[in-house]
């Protein structure tokens, strides 16, 4: 059954991409276009389709793709996640849960097991670092202090923001995610001076009765 639906997936992925990519016709090439480069063409056509054609593609490089669940959650502050990322919603769903929890029992080990190396840090003063792996361990306490791993146990795939080319991100850019080479996404980024400016601003916020979440 899953070998049909990734002919399914691949048939119906081809047909939507033959218009998108038939101006490239009698460029030399010696390869496929790769993943990346097929999104690019998908998004930057004035269509309709697209974010649904972005959907196909990140399915056919999926063994069990969730498609109910990525069809009702792709589009997110700032697009569409399939298209601006090259994953799938609850490839982000799964990253985000795993961070939460990882959050909630304070396990050391599975916060790091959800990080990609180098770590970029940027501290409460605005000073940037980009850590190995044994830094990250050197430095845990200071860069997941209790105000972070709070905010990580609220993370919820309906307030992330992604922008295209760059990954997504929660609370002002407090926490950045990307997509490494299997396809899973890793955080790559935690700034503690973001989450500042994001806890000042709900407090702003509140103050002026306008209690909407800050993304």
């Amino acid at each position: 059954m899953q070998n049909a639906l990734r002919l399914t997936l691949t048939v119906a992925l081809t047909g939507a991409l033959v218009g998108a990519c038939s101006r490239a016709e009698g460029e030399a090439t010696d390869e496929a276009p790769g993943s990346q480069q097929l999104l690019e063409t998908i998004t930057e056509q004035d269509d309709p389709d697209a974010i649904e054609n972005c959907l196909l593609l990140v399915w056919s490089e999926e063994e069990e793709p969730d498609i109910e669940f990525d069809r009702a959650n792709d589009v997110v502050k700032g697009g569409a996640i399939s298209c601006a990322t090259g994953a799938s919603p609850s490839r982000f769903e799964a990253a985000i849960a795993a961070l939460r929890e990882a959050a909630r029992s304070g396990d050391k080990a599975r916060i790091l097991a959800q990080l990609g190396i180098p770590l970029l840090y940027i501290d409460e003063n605005g000073e940037r670092q980009d850590l190995t792996e044994e830094q990250v361990e050197a430095l845990f306490d200071d860069i997941f202090d209790p105000h972070m791993l709070d905010m990580l146990q609220g993370l919820d795939l309906s307030q992330m923001t992604v922008e295209k080319e760059k990954g997504a991100f929660f609370a002002l850019g407090s926490l950045w995610l990307v997509v490494d080479e299997k396809g899973q996404p890793k955080v790559v980024t935690v700034n503690r001076q973001a989450l500042l400016e994001a806890a000042t601003a709900a407090v702003d916020q509140a103050d002026l009765g306008q209690g909407r979440l800050i993304d």
